[in-house]
């Protein structure tokens, strides 16, 4: 059965350390059938190709609303950030057996600099809808560096890496692993320094990522063109220009 909601205890967690793992289902397992099955079509449709081809896939497929905006969801993002939410975006990242490329350490904040007027309440629902452990290159983060500000990078092999820069002098002894099953999910603030190792096992691994901003935040229109957000719940605090507003 599908769960909603969060402890205190794992509020305080998350904004100690950056993250939380949330070991339960969020959806019920029809539900979650539904989501994998839009999944499946859309990456049929560009050919089964890795990552950037299904970003903001929820721009082709207003299916993918009802998830994004489901209250199963929005439940975990409001004791995150208040009861006022913007859906900023959302991904599926699949990893192919063997030849899956590794995701450099990273802030998402750093590619969404300049976005938005604020980063310190964006929250991301990393979904599986494969298994996800790290076998197959479960997504690892480092705990408390959503305090730290943005990193320096330097460039990576983008042979090796889906893309080619990567924050310097990361200690990865520190990294915790989020191994996850079939429709659990774990949350990370957009701040928190995080990456991938590669795929070399003979297991796929799919996730999708569901992102969401308190709107007191401002998405900056001059930088976000034919960029689409929705109110998903509340009211909006900063002037934004929302699709369902």
């Amino acid at each position: 059965m599908a769960t909603s909601g969060l402890t205190q205890a794992e509020v305080d967690y998350y904004h100690q350390n950056g993250y939380l793992l949330h070991n339960k289902q969020i959806f019920s397992p029809e539900k979650l059938a539904a989501l994998k099955e839009i999944f499946e079509e859309q990456w049929t449709l560009v050919g089964k190709k890795l990552n950037s081809e299904l970003d903001t896939p929820h721009f082709r497929d207003e299916r993918l609303l009802e998830f994004l905006l489901a209250d199963e969801v929005l439940d975990l993002i409001e004791p995150l950030i208040g009861p006022n939410i913007g859906l900023w975006s959302s991904h599926f990242i699949c990893k192919e057996p063997l030849v899956g490329k590794a995701t450099p350490w990273h802030e998402d904040s750093a590619y969404w600099n300049g976005r938005l007027t604020r980063f310190d309440k964006i929250v991301t629902i990393w979904l599986a809808i494969d298994h996800s452990w790290k076998e197959n290159g479960c997504m690892r983060v480092i705990p408390g560096t959503h305090r730290h500000g943005f990193s320096e990078y330097e460039r990576v092999n983008g042979e090796d890496h889906i893309f080619d820069s990567e924050i310097k002098d990361v200690d990865d002894t520190q990294a915790v692993y989020f191994e996850l099953k079939p429709g659990e999910c774990s949350l990370h603030d957009s701040r928190i320094i995080h990456g991938a190792a590669p795929n070399k096992s003979e297991y796929r691994r799919c996730g999708y990522t569901m992102r969401y901003f308190a709107t007191d935040a401002l998405v900056t229109k001059e930088r976000n063109k034919n960029h689409k957000v929705w109110l998903a719940r509340g009211k909006d605090l900063a002037g934004n220009e929302f699709v369902n507003v």
